[in-house]
């Protein structure tokens, strides 16, 4: 259990996710821990300086977030995925044992892990055996375990997350929401034609908004149970198609919506939807943002950067 006046060491604080756990920590979330980063030029595949770092710092808790997070770039460079996901965990960890850590690590490995899921076995629970079908979602499936074996044979207590598709505002635009809604912003602001150019917005995901998401990390830091896998997930399955059109009824446009055959993919899965029980049954997490609130902020993003 985090240990309020303690630290907390956030790798990978200048992503997404990074970012709202320094908002909610500000705000005096995660038992009010005192919060200790990477510093700048900080590479967790530089094992040295993985260790210099703890040894700094001296952390009584530790939310693991960094990552190289885009699945497209884990198949164009599998080797660099690898590294930073799985051989910078084992830096992390092997860093933590030398320093005596004996606090509590959350890592945050990902829904991904999972692969195709066929419909009948939905909704996604804890039971189900990964079967990754990516870089990236092997590599998070193999660092989930090394964080487990430490925690079997080094008594680390390890919890692990996975969290489904988390999405809000200051996401990379990359992603399929913001990609969307950089659109609408500028069809809204008269600098796009009203056509939206989309891929297969016929998929089903089960999106939590990145506050939530971090409201279950802190949970799980008070109440989880060492040792075991938690999936984070809104439970509610929602059509891309949709979402598209929620944004576009608070922008207040009506575009046309050209699919491109070019960014559909066949074999992707069709409809996701995971079940957090388990999460809720330890800890009482549930999220707690309203979606149209989501859509709304990931809106706001996308028109603070035309």
């Amino acid at each position: 259990m985090a240990t309020a006046g303690g630290t907390l060491l956030l790798t990978g604080a200048n992503g997404f996710v990074g970012k709202h756990v320094e908002r909610s920590l500000r705000n005096g979330g995660f038992s009010g821990m005192a919060l200790a980063t990477t510093p700048a030029g900080w590479d967790i595949r530089d094992a040295a300086a993985v260790r210099r770092l703890v040894d700094e710092v001296r952390p009584t808790a530790v939310l693991h977030l960094a990552a190289q997070s885009f699945v497209p770039r884990s198949f164009e460079d599998p080797r660099e995925t690898l590294d930073i996901n799985l051989i910078g965990t084992l830096n992390l960890l092997q860093a933590l044992s030398a320093c005596g850590f004996n606090g509590r690590l959350v890592y945050a490995s990902s829904g991904d892990v999972y692969g195709r899921v066929p419909e009948d076995a939905l909704p996604v629970n804890e039971s189900r055996t990964p079967e990754p079908r990516s870089p990236y979602a092997v590599s998070k499936l193999a660092a989930e375990q090394l964080c487990l074996q430490w925690g079997r044979t080094e008594g680390l207590q390890a919890i692990i997350a996975r969290p489904f598709n988390h999405v809000g505002p200051d996401q990379d635009p990359r992603f399929v929401l913001p990609a969307l809604a950089a659109q609408v912003a500028l069809i809204e602001a008269g600098r796009q034609a009203p056509v939206i150019e989309a891929g297969d917005i016929d998929t089903t995901r089960d999106f939590t908004d990145v506050r939530d998401i971090v409201a279950a990390y802190d949970a799980m830091f008070r109440t989880g149970q060492a040792g075991r896998i938690y999936l984070v997930a809104s439970g509610i399955e929602r059509k891309v198609r949709d979402l598209l059109g929620d944004m576009c009824r608070l922008a207040g446009i009506a575009p046309q919506i050209h699919q491109d055959p070019a960014k559909l993919r066949p074999a992707e899965q069709r409809r996701m939807v995971a079940d957090a029980g388990l999460l809720t049954q330890d800890t009482g997490w549930r999220p707690q943002v309203p979606f149209e609130t989501t859509l709304s902020d990931i809106l706001d993003t996308a028109r603070k950067a035309i």
